[in-house]
């Protein structure tokens, strides 16, 4: 094929492009990393690809794919469950009880250091109580344990009094069940709801508004950032209403005017009117000082004082407000985030075509970053999304946010590396437009499982196959494996090019194998392929 011009030559595609969409074809990470396994027993040394694990696919398709696969599972075995989830706790072994009662002791002899002055003593008890915290995680234990130190002064209480301009709710003991209510014996209905944010303003069939100029720009960023709270706020007053612990499996996507709305499956029936009250009565005020009007701007912005250290005015060299003080003065909520007025909400059967439909649709676009799902095509959507990325940019999205010192407010955990105005959260990026991080919200006891257990059940259910027409598969124990992630140019590890193919004829090798199960399993003269992509 070496014929010919060199523009034709130019046409041919290259090596990497074929080996990518091979890749794809067989479903193996286009990008992966390079691990070192070492194998402390014989001495083996050898390196591994891990899948990168990305759910765009424009990054990596055949790991996105596989994501959402695993969500789907994870969202139609919870959405219907007929069955309380078990998770009853193990009791506490003899060793973590001993181990619990050496903490309390080292706490006691830690506090006492301090108290005394002797910081020496302090640190070495304190790194012997971090240690007894490792073991104790070790052994089987979750949760968080106390810190070694006395409580500090605690944040300033705010009224848990309901606003009164909000509609007021019953509310009702929640019980531990989570399974809804079973209908003529037999109908076990649960739901499908839809909750938008309020409006900012007139806007047109693309999602842009009528009047730039009037849009309210500067809500739209702070409920874009409080959204998540609002959400969580919403399923605490719903439980709260129906009496139960309801469960829910949930994504989060941007609509066309590019502000956030939720579709959620809820398990079990809940009266329509009920979710329209609780919605309509659902708020969340942010306690944080003001932040309409920035200080600071340009290049007149706060500097770093090494002697202070601390932030202060470039001018007269006055600190700027600690955050604890600018909290204490807050007398009124900075924002008040509410949902809007739409709310669609439907009852599922479980096992129906419609079931299944809605649950594509709960997982259609997380395949997608926030940019491909609002694309602007036109220079008017373009300029919409220009004027909120500018909003989101003075818009404070935490008590850690660099943003605040723009409002001379110094946030927690500032440094001398802190650049006024400029915060690494996904908030204040163009290319999420203020949406959360996590695109998806799964309640604890939707499935009684972890994403993980999901992805064992997948590889249980292939092994068994195969085992059925006699391809032994074992589990191999990793947990005395040494891995370590390859330093960018280490001259020792093979190129991703090499680690690419022989993760490509090692998936051919298996699903060849997957292939074969498949028929003996199929009744003589019907073999069944079609499953064949959606298991590899």
């Amino acid at each position: 094929m070496s014929e010919g011009t060199r523009a034709q030559r130019m046409r041919l595609p290259l090596s990497t492009e074929v080996m990518k969409a091979t890749a794809e074809k067989y479903g193996v990470c286009v990008r992966p990393f390079t691990m070192e396994v070492g194998d402390p027993d014989t001495g083996e040394l050898r390196y591994v690809a891990v899948p990168c694990g990305s759910t765009v696919e424009s990054v990596c398709a055949p790991c996105a794919k596989k994501a959402k696969a695993l969500r789907m599972v994870q969202c139609r075995e919870g959405w219907h469950l007929t069955e309380e989830p078990d998770f009853t706790s193990a009791p506490p072994t003899d060793d973590q009880k001993e181990l619990m009662a050496f903490r309390a002791d080292l706490v006691a002899r830690y506090r006492e250091a301090v108290e005394t002055g002797e910081e020496g003593q302090a640190d070495e008890l304190r790194e012997e109580i971090r240690g007894v915290d490792d073991e104790l995680r070790q052994l089987g234990m979750r949760g968080r344990l106390p810190s070694p130190d006395l409580p500090g002064k605690g944040p300033k209480k705010r009224s848990t009094k309901r606003r009164q301009d909000a509609p007021n709710l019953p509310r009702r003991k929640v019980a531990k069940t989570t399974v809804g209510r079973e209908y003529a014996g037999k109908f076990r209905p649960s739901m499908f709801v839809t909750l938008t944010c309020d409006t900012y303003g007139r806007v047109r069939d693309d999602g842009t508004p009528v009047d730039m100029t009037t849009y309210d720009y500067r809500r739209a960023a702070r409920d874009a950032v409080h959204f998540s709270s609002l959400v969580d706020r919403w399923w605490q007053n719903l439980r709260r209403v129906v009496g139960w612990d309801v469960q829910y499996f949930a994504t989060v996507e941007p609509q066309k005017r590019a502000a956030p709305h939720l579709h959620t499956a809820l398990r079990g029936s809940i009266p329509h009117e009920v979710v329209r009250q609780v919605t309509e009565a659902t708020y969340h005020q942010v306690w944080w000082p003001n932040h309409d009007q920035p200080v600071y701007g340009g290049e007149h912005l706060p500097v770093w004082d090494m002697r202070s250290k601390s932030f202060v005015d470039p001018q007269t060299r006055a600190p700027l407000r600690q955050w604890e003080d600018a909290i204490e003065d807050v007398e009124e909520p900075a924002h008040v985030v509410t949902f809007g007025r739409q709310v669609h909400s439907k009852g599922i059967l479980g096992g129906t075509e419609e079931a299944g439909r809605h649950i594509g649709y709960l997982t259609k676009y997380l395949t997608k970053s926030t940019g491909e799902v609002v694309e602007a095509t036109s220079a008017r959507q373009r300029e919409h999304h220009d004027r909120l990325h500018a909003e989101l940019s003075i818009t404070p999205c935490s008590p850690r946010c660099a943003v605040w010192l723009l409002y001379g407010i110094q946030p927690l955990g500032a440094t001398s590396r802190t650049t006024p105005g400029h915060c690494k959260g996904r908030t204040h990026r163009r290319t999420t437009l203020g949406l959360p991080g996590r695109r998806v919200l799964v309640s604890r006891k939707w499935s009684g499982k972890t994403l993980v257990d999901h992805k064992a059940d997948r590889k249980a259910f292939v092994r068994d196959m195969l085992a059925g027409v006699g391809i032994e598969k074992p589990e191999v124990d990793t947990s005395r494996l040494i891995w370590r992630k390859v330093d960018p140019g280490d001259r020792d590890a093979p190129p991703r090019a090499h680690l690419l193919m022989r993760a490509i004829a090692e998936r051919i090798t298996w699903k060849a194998e997957y292939d074969r199960a498949l028929l003996a399993a199929s009744p003589p003269g019907e073999p069944e392929t079609s499953a064949t992509q959606q298991a590899a």
